[in-house]
């Protein structure tokens, strides 16, 4: 890929401008530009789209998003060290490249889009990834200013986002994703491909929105999931309680006596809507 966009190595990028990884950040660099292109890739056509990518470091996924062709990365670095070295791709890709120096947590990507849909990105921050998920599942309005999302997480938490009920790994990501998205985990990551390399294997999950989810308060769906699996080993006249208990069960006609691993996406939409 060097020789396709004409820009240095990585390793040489990250040695020049000093750029360790800093765990503080949740950074961990890709240095391999094939693989790169193989998470962009996964987002579809990115011909003329506009693409959203959060934490960029050093720049690999961003050239590899900028060479298959999107008109406009907009990228969000918390990290000022890794400016100087953005500031080269940007150079090469004159206009088609914006950075914003800020946290991602803070910034209003709605906003960013003016109106436009646009595709994410992104090898998220460790410390921040699942955070950013929610809160772009969660607004009232649906759907969603973004078209796709093409994240990478640890294994971990990519089996969670796409696990359904009675899977070990089913939780309030997999009911929230479950609810608003179809979700799919596209292929692993080994920790070697790194620099410094994590302790866990990655997993690049893509998320297409649903047109029509099931109607429900995202707020009350975020109060259901909450009490049911903050509890989880309990059963659900115990663990919802606090949320109206075996009366709110009841009326849902959902037996008591199951635990909240069982319960379907529906199931969860049902006794929200009865909150």
């Amino acid at each position: 890929m060097a020789a396709l966009d004409g820009l240095p190595p990585l390793r040489d990028v990250i040695a020049r401008h000093g750029l360790d990884a800093k765990k503080s950040l949740g950074q961990n660099f890709i240095l391999d530009l094939n693989l790169t292109q193989k998470v962009a890739r996964t987002a579809g056509s990115l011909e003329g789209a506009t693409v959203f990518e959060i934490g960029p470091g050093p720049g690999g996924l961003t050239r590899a998003i900028l060479a298959l062709g999107a008109a406009k990365v907009i990228a969000v670095e918390r990290d000022a060290r890794c400016l100087a070295a953005l500031a080269e791709v940007q150079a090469h890709y004159p206009g088609r490249l914006e950075v914003i120096e800020g946290d991602a947590l803070k910034t209003d990507f709605e906003a960013l889009a003016n109106g436009k849909p646009v595709k994410i990105i992104a090898n998220l921050p460790y410390n921040v990834g699942t955070q950013l998920l929610v809160n772009w599942l969660l607004p009232r309005q649906w759907p969603p200013f973004w078209s796709s999302l093409t994240l990478m997480f640890q294994k971990e938490v990519g089996q969670r986002i796409v696990a359904r009920e009675d899977d070990n790994h089913y939780g309030r990501l997999g009911v929230l994703c479950g609810w608003r998205t179809e979700a799919h985990m596209a292929f692993d990551i080994p920790p070697q491909a790194f620099t410094p390399p994590p302790k866990v294997t990655s997993t690049v999950v893509h998320l297409e929105p649903r047109l029509n989810p099931l109607p429900c308060d995202p707020a009350k769906l975020e109060r259901v999931t909450t009490a049911a699996f903050g509890q989880r080993r309990k059963m659900l006249r115990q663990s919802v309680k606090s949320i109206g208990g075996e009366a709110l069960l009841a009326r849902a006609e959902i037996d008591p006596q199951r635990r909240a691993e069982t319960l379907s996406v529906d199931e969860f939409c049902r006794l929200a809507n009865l909150l």
